[in-house]
């Protein structure tokens, strides 16, 4: 999934750099080349590339949401679930009577497989063998089918950052559905199986029969008492809006016998009260439902979190095929814009530490300017101590400032760096004795001014017998009391190359002499008392 802000389409295309994309036909596309195309006013998205005749290309994909390529999701995770129990499994998208695809998708195994229905364009099959149903959100069921079964499976996929992982939920007649994640889930000889199926199947299997006789069986109350029981409940079932609770206590009331009298008469008024009760609430659960749908038309986002919240509590049970279906929209519809929202905060918060490091950058970048500026009107006239500190944080904002430095002020930068002689050694040079402990001589005391005014001045562009000025690049402003490094380093380089090649040269006496024999450092026994002069030829020879 391509990301929605700039910021993250940068560090996405630099991550695929080398990587083209394509429209992928699994997902109903043309498979043409797709590029990316980046805003800063609205969300980013893939484009198709213009035709041939530049205008721009006609794709029939329709579906584009989130939800669109749910099926590959599904595929890529079931694979990886089965792989890790030992199964190899092969995964297709069927289309049954030419629906899109993606609709269902055939997981095959070895002794056993699942077809997933991802929306209603295929009716489930319950009792066809190797395809285990798994519903969809959006797929109904009725009340028969889960009371025969005792319960069945349901698929979710939540959005996470740019994926989508997979949710299998169990649902059962006058239960909550269930959810957990794939990896919770194992295959057994049942079929798919969640952490709910052991529970429900404990609850529905047979209990084991009583060793006890006939003379331990539990003592049935009398009909008096049951009937009294019967009352107060019934009661509390219309006192909490619990239709559910109030059916199966009518269903008891009429199967209730060996009542007689006044408590009769309670009983059947309580019924008959509790009857027009429940067709009112029949009524209002039509409208419930009805007013939910109409939310969802709107897309009403707070108006449907309100009437799935009153519809849970008080319509939860034996719901038709229809409510069911706009129930599980509108909980999808709400995880959707949950999901929304989160990451419209990520987002928020992305933009603002974008936008905090973009004003930093900034500062550092005015502080680049202002220090450049320090260090030129002080030139080298200042400590070399001071220098080496102010061109040390001068780095550490152009780091900061990332991009905004300009090529002038990088060469610049560099400049002083040299200048300050940052991120090379010092030149050894051999200094006397006495001289050691004293302070390091400014470069241009150590050129006299004659010798660099004879040279034009690479920086400030001074020609040849003027002074360099404070305006670099220009030729024109204040007359600088010192001449540029620039001006000084190539004269003080000159005598650093003729001073190693004096030093590289040998010397008569620092060889053996070829006529006396003397070895190196003593004299020659000539009889002038001198050196000899095949010992000077060899000596300028070994120095070419």
């Amino acid at each position: 999934m391509l990301p929605l802000e700039a910021i993250e389409l940068d560090a996405f295309r630099r991550h695929h750099e080398h990587d083209t994309f394509w429209c992928g036909l699994l997902l109903g596309g043309c498979g043409l080349q797709l590029t990316t195309k980046l805003y800063t006013d609205r969300v980013c998205h893939f484009a198709h590339h213009p035709g041939p005749d530049g205008h721009p290309h006609l794709c029939g994909r329709r579906a584009r949401g989130v939800s669109s390529a749910d099926h590959l999701y599904v595929k890529s995770a079931a694979a990886a679930w089965l792989r890790d129990r030992g199964l190899h499994p092969d995964i297709e998208f069927v289309r049954p009577d030419g629906v899109p695809i993606g609709s269902v998708v055939d997981i095959r195994f070895q002794h056993g497989g699942l077809r997933v229905h991802l929306d209603q364009a295929v009716q489930p099959v319950w009792d066809q063998e190797g395809h285990e149903p798994v519903l969809g959100m959006s797929v109904p069921v009725d009340r028969d089918t889960l009371i025969d079964r005792w319960y069945v499976h349901r698929i979710r996929l939540d959005s996470e950052g740019t994926a989508r992982r997979v949710r299998i939920g169990t649902e059962a007649f006058a239960r909550e559905t269930e959810w957990f994640a794939l990896g919770d889930c194992e295959m057994t000889e049942r079929g798919l199986s969640t952490p709910a199926v052991a529970r429900i199947v404990r609850s529905r299997s047979t209990r084991p029969v009583t060793q006890w006789g006939v003379s331990k069986a539990k003592k049935v109350p009398p009909a008096r008492v049951r009937a009294q029981v019967l009352l107060r409940k019934l009661t509390d079932a219309v006192r909490v809006e619990s239709s559910f609770v109030a059916s199966q206590v009518l269903r008891d009331i009429a199967n209730l016998t060996d009542v007689e009298g006044e408590l009769k008469a309670q009983l059947a008024a309580a019924a008959s009260d509790a009857e027009a009760w429940l067709e009112d609430q029949v009524r209002v659960r039509r409208e419930l439902f009805s007013q939910l749908k109409e939310a969802l038309a709107a897309r009403d986002a707070r108006q449907i979190r309100q009437l799935l919240a009153h519809v849970n509590a008080t319509a939860s049970h034996d719901r038709t095929a229809d409510e069911i279906t706009i129930a599980d929209t509108a909980a999808a519809y709400v995880a959707e814009q949950q999901q929304a929202y989160v990451e419209q905060l990520q987002a928020k918060a992305v933009a603002k530490r974008a936008r905090e490091e973009e004003a930093r950058a900034r500062r550092a970048a005015n502080r680049v300017q202002t220090l450049l500026a320090t260090l030129q009107r002080r030139g080298d006239t200042g400590s070399p101590k001071m220098m080496r500190k102010l061109v040390r944080e001068l780095m550490h904002a152009a780091s900061d400032a990332g991009d905004l430095v300009d090529a002038d002020q990088q060469e610049q930068i560099g400049v002083w760096k040299t200048r300050a002689e940052i991120g090379r050694p010092p030149t050894q040079t051999a200094r006397p004795a006495a001289a050691l402990g004293a302070p390091r001589p400014m470069r241009h005391e150590q050129v006299a001014r004659r010798f660099w005014i004879r040279r034009r001045c690479p920086r400030c562009q001074a020609s040849a017998g003027r002074n360099c000025v404070v305006n670099a690049h220009t030729g024109t402003g204040t007359t600088s009391k010192t001449p540029h490094y620039e001006r000084i380093e190539p004269i003080l380089a000159e005598r650093r190359a003729r001073t190693e090649r004096r030093r590289r040269t040998p010397g008569p006496y620092d060889i053996a002499c070829p006529d006396c024999g003397r070895p190196p450092g003593e004299r020659c026994t000539s009889p002038s008392g001198g050196v000899h002069r095949a010992r000077v030829d060899r000596a300028r020879e070994a120095g070419r």
